[in-house]
């Protein structure tokens, strides 16, 4: 290997889930002798900064999502946050152009960053959804994303590539043709022999209002709730910390360790149907109960999927009663049999190997240049994640 072997891993400040996948891949690029730079914004930063204190970090520039308050409205507001991505994506181009002429990196793993990907180095393009859900646009958000993976050198896909896989759809369209490699799962956690300390563990994440938003709805539902309660808020640089009651635990943030540990010892984990959350929830072989991000239609997907399986109940947000939960009791959960024979277990070599040898260059004309980037406008503009 040569030296400074550096690779930067960039996943898309978007709730958490990006970048706690990207916990298991740096810790195997560690494993095998690769320096890594961790590249983010927001909190998605801040959380692989906490989970390694010791490497180096750069703030990405900042692709400003946010969530309206109705679900609906959701295309509207990517539509009017469009030229801001967009420019956000420019000065990412300008960012890897400067990193590799100095020879900082020698690699990117961008977990759906859209402006990484570079000629002169291997890039990887990390995606569960080679099909994008978006309702009556959803052959052209596929369309536009499938020419955007092009960008890269390889696309992995964190999921199993036949029977037994967990993004059903998204993950497994059918006429592809771009070429993916299916790296199993990923999860930072680990299942641990444990006592049970909680009969409901409340997870929340992702964007503002809508983690607010359920925040409240389940800590007014809660409040009746008899059993024993752990609500982790997920906040990481949380400007106030909130009182729970006598059978509430509240938490602000975990970090990998103390969340592993709690999620082992609780019965049911109350929580939104992200993919990233499914993939842990696999591994650990929990059972849970999901209530999806109004509008987003991937977690909607992926929900009613898994309930189809008769593996995890769901409600909507604003029809959640505590009574729903006892629904959990007529489904299986997760198996962890099923998932912990391959999951999480990656091999090292043949994933990385592009990483060690000869660079090929490519070369783009300026008008297919500005062409990508008019497509990533389309592309933002009906993206529905």
């Amino acid at each position: 290997m040569q030296k400074n072997n550096t690779i930067l891993v960039a996943p898309l400040n978007w709730g958490l889930g990006h970048a706690t996948r990207c916990i298991p891949i740096i810790r195997l690029l560690l494993q095998d002798g690769f320096e890594v730079l961790i590249g983010s914004d927001g909190n998605a930063l801040a959380l692989l900064r906490q989970e390694f204190p010791d490497l180096k970090a750069i703030t990405l520039p900042s692709y400003q999502i946010e969530y309206p308050k109705n679900g609906a409205h959701f295309k509207w507001k990517m539509l009017l946050r469009s030229p801001k991505i967009i420019k956000a994506i420019k000065e990412e181009q300008k960012l890897v152009e400067k990193l590799v002429k100095s020879n900082t990196i020698q690699g990117v793993i961008s977990d759906n960053r859209f402006g990484l990907y570079h000629t002169a180095i291997p890039t990887v393009f990390i995606t569960h959804q080679l099909q994008v859900l978006s309702g009556n646009t959803t052959k052209l958000t596929s369309a536009l994303h499938r020419r955007y993976i092009k960008r890269y050198d390889v696309c992995w896909v964190p999921d199993f590539a036949g029977a037994g896989n967990l993004s059903g759809k998204l993950g497994h369209p059918k006429n592809f043709t771009i070429p993916v490699t299916y790296i199993g799962p990923l999860s930072r956690l680990n299942t641990l022999k444990t006592p049970v300390k909680y009969d409901i563990m409340v997870v929340l994440s992702g964007p503002e209002p809508q983690r607010t938003e359920l925040e409240e709805v389940l800590l007014h539902e809660l409040r009746i709730y008899k059993g024993s309660v752990l609500f982790v808020r997920g906040k990481i640089n949380a400007e106030k910390s909130i009182k729970g009651s006598e059978n509430i635990k509240i938490v602000d943030f975990m970090e990998s360790n103390a969340l592993e540990e709690a999620l082992n010892a609780s019965k049911l984990i109350l929580c939104r149907s992200g993919y990233t959350t499914i993939m842990d929830l696999a591994k650990l072989g929990k059972k849970a109960f999901f209530i999806p991000t109004p509008g987003q239609t991937e977690q909607e997907y992926l929900a009613k999927r898994l309930k189809k399986l008769g593996k995890v109940p769901f409600v909507n947000q604003y029809e959640f009663k505590v009574k729903n939960l006892s629904q959990a009791e007529v489904y299986s959960g997760f198996d962890p049999l099923v998932y912990d024979s391959v999951i999480n277990r990656l091999d090292a070599g043949q994933l990385f190997g592009l990483f060690k040898s000869k660079r090929k260059l490519r070369s783009y004309s300026k008008i297919a240049f500005y062409i990508n980037f008019f497509v990533m406008g389309l592309y933002n503009m009906f993206h529905n994640r």
